[in-house]
């Protein structure tokens, strides 16, 4: 296979070495310590083997069956042994070994392809989790969805197709053309390597063609498939806009860029099994019309006619197939690659070799001079310091773009800072494995996101293994108890992808009940209530400040009344600290922290007294 041409590139626009990605999978078929997997394997191999032996030799048994019955047989030993009815009796078996073989292989490599199949999904599976917020951010997840899709199958295809379909029909036309040679004339096996020399040329000129269609016909697919996850996952969206037919329109777009690809890699099929078929056609006439004239000389049997007639039909079945065999593979190579590029796609963010845990024994959190950036040449955060102390508050203020929710993602370590560093307990984040840190930070963000299940699963979510008294316990602590036990299924109330069927406030409970449930010893609290109205924040503020109690908190606030009782504030202007100290001495200094807080409250009066 070697390296494939251009126009078989994956998502990166480089050529895919096809060998590469083969040896990518061998690992998965032969794997070390893995005897039973290896066994698997070797069986499968002799059964092949032995029907592609019994296949071979079934046109034989055929030959003297009809030799037999013609009364053209010169050698009546074994033939008077078996007679006719018992050649025919064994020409059936034959057969049925032949199929029986292919299914045994199929029963006892299921269970390696399967294995191969589940190991590569859960290694992207993984990885795709262990890849840093910004490639997910850039990364659409309908394409992303396609890629992992399209590689798995395409290893499950390679691994049928290639051990089970390209070996065995090689290993086939070495025997036929074995047998030819020994049993027939040479001129048999000279006419029957031209026209598989011909039909293989033929099959591979034009599939690099339809391979061509095919990856724009992929492509099309990929962006049709995009634009309807787009429109379905903002179905709201489009409906405040009423924008069904705009979505329709462009839905439609895609799709008929898909169909007329579809259309192209249809004729192009049409073309390729026509051109197959004469070629196939060909050699058959002029190998019968050959077996005819020695039949007429007297230098053949009948069953000998027979014979050569079935091997041609033999060899014709499988290579019927190959080209689309071949077009597949080129397509699952292609798809592999795309798969195995994403697995090659370095973390942005790694843990240290032999990185210890995170021993949270205060909560004392401090920035020192933190700088960072996303890599666009524009300064997030320019030297920021401060400290949290052990169960202290600290709230952070400041204009849109300020950086406010940067200093949230750098706290989880979504990212790690450029310059300066975060500690925890005198601990560099970057010295300590992201595990460890994760499960010290519950986070309570701006707008709570909820798997499409039971309440009680995203309320359990917080902790693995918790039981329900624990559920029903932090239910109540976010007052969202109540309101469970007045649904009429409760906790198994299934709340609708991305939680749409709860409202507002009650997906922020659940939030909250969820982040109790984990019980971390720092809490972030990022913009956790501007998406609600000011009846239920206000209701909300308590469950949050009774979930503080006892833990070091950072809230991200863009309502100043919402953190007016924190230990200390700081408002961020431009990425710098700007003020800091406490609600009262910054109201004091009329600074921004003063604008910020009467322009808001001039806007609650306002509404107030509409």
């Amino acid at each position: 296979m070697g390296r494939l041409q251009k126009t078989d590139a994956n998502l990166s626009g480089q050529p895919v070495d096809g060998w590469a990605v083969i040896r990518r999978v061998i690992p998965y078929l032969w794997p070390k310590g893995e005897t039973e997997v290896r066994v698997r394997v070797v069986a499968s191999l002799a059964m092949i083997l032995l029907y592609k032996l019994i296949s071979v030799a079934t046109p034989l048994v055929y030959k003297l069956a009809v030799d037999t019955l013609s009364g053209d047989a010169t050698s009546t030993g074994m033939l008077v042994a078996w007679g006719a009815v018992g050649l025919t009796v064994a020409y059936g078996l034959a057969r049925l070994f032949t199929s029986g073989f292919q299914q045994v292989r199929d029963v006892i490599f299921a269970k390696v392809g399967q294995r191969a199949l589940r190991l590569l999904a859960l290694e992207t599976f993984q990885h795709i989790h262990q890849l840093s917020l910004r490639y997910h951010i850039t990364r659409r997840t309908g394409g992303l969805s396609r890629v992992i899709e399209r590689g798995t199958k395409g290893v499950e295809f390679l691994l049928r197709f290639v051990l089970f379909s390209i070996g065995p029909l090689i290993l086939e036309l070495i025997m036929i053309a074995v047998v030819l040679a020994v049993l027939f004339d040479a001129w048999f096996l000279a006419v029957v390597a031209v026209v598989i020399a011909l039909y293989t040329a033929f099959t591979f000129k034009v599939t690099e063609l339809r391979v061509k269609i095919r990856k724009e016909m992929n492509d099309q697919d990929t962006d049709a498939n995009q634009k309807a996850i787009d429109s379905l996952l903002n179905f709201e969206t489009v409906k405040y806009f009423s924008a069904e037919a705009r979505e329709a329109g462009r839905y439609n777009i895609a799709m008929q860029a898909y169909a007329r690809a579809a259309v192209r890699t249809q004729q192009s099929l049409a073309f390729l099994n026509f051109g197959q078929s004469f070629l196939i056609t060909a050699g058959l006439v002029v190998v019968m019309v050959m077996a005819a004239i020695g039949v007429q000389r007297g230098d053949m049997t009948v069953g000998d006619f027979v014979a050569v007639n079935s091997y041609m039909l033999q060899i014709t079945m499988p290579l019927n197939f190959l080209g689309t065999v071949y077009r597949e593979i080129r397509q699952a190579l292609i798809d592999m690659a795309d798969m195995f590029g994403l697995l090659d796609q370095p973390p942005e963010v790694k843990d240290k070799p032999g990185a210890p845990a995170l021993q949270v024994r205060q909560g004392v959190l401090r920035f020192e001079d933190v700088e960072f950036g996303y890599g666009d040449g524009r300064q997030i955060l320019k030297g920021v310091s401060f400290e949290v102390p052990a169960g202290g508050t600290l709230a952070i203020v400041g204009a849109t773009g300020a950086g406010k929710s940067t200093i949230g993602r750098l706290l989880f370590r979504f990212y790690d800072v450029t310059g300066g560093r975060i500690t925890i307990d005198g601990q560099d984040l970057r010295e300590v494995t992201q595990q460890s840190l994760h499960e010290a930070i519950g986070v309570v963000p701006q707008d709570t996101v909820l798997f499409n299940d039971t309440i009680r699963y995203n309320i359990a979510y917080g902790r693995e293994g918790a039981s329900q008294h624990d559920i029903e316990t932090v239910a109540r602590a976010a007052s969202i108890h109540r309101f469970i036990e007045s649904l009429p299924e409760g906790y198994d109330t299934q709340v609708g992808e991305r939680g749409l069927k709860l409202s507002g406030g009650e997906k922020q409970r659940v939030g909250i009940a969820r982040t109790l449930l984990k019980n971390p010893p720092i809490l972030l609290l990022d913009e956790a209530t501007s998406a609600l109205d000011t009846g239920t924040e206000r209701e909300i503020q308590g469950e949050l400040k009774a979930m503080g109690h006892g833990r070091t908190v950072i809230s991200i606030a863009h309502r100043l009344s919402t953190i007016a009782d924190a230990d200390q504030i700081i408002v961020l202007d431009e990425g710098e600290i700007a003020e800091a100290g406490t609600h009262a001495d910054l109201l004091d200094r009329s600074g921004l922290y003063n604008a910020l807080w009467s322009r808001q409250a001039q806007d609650v009066g306002s509404l107030a007294a509409e």
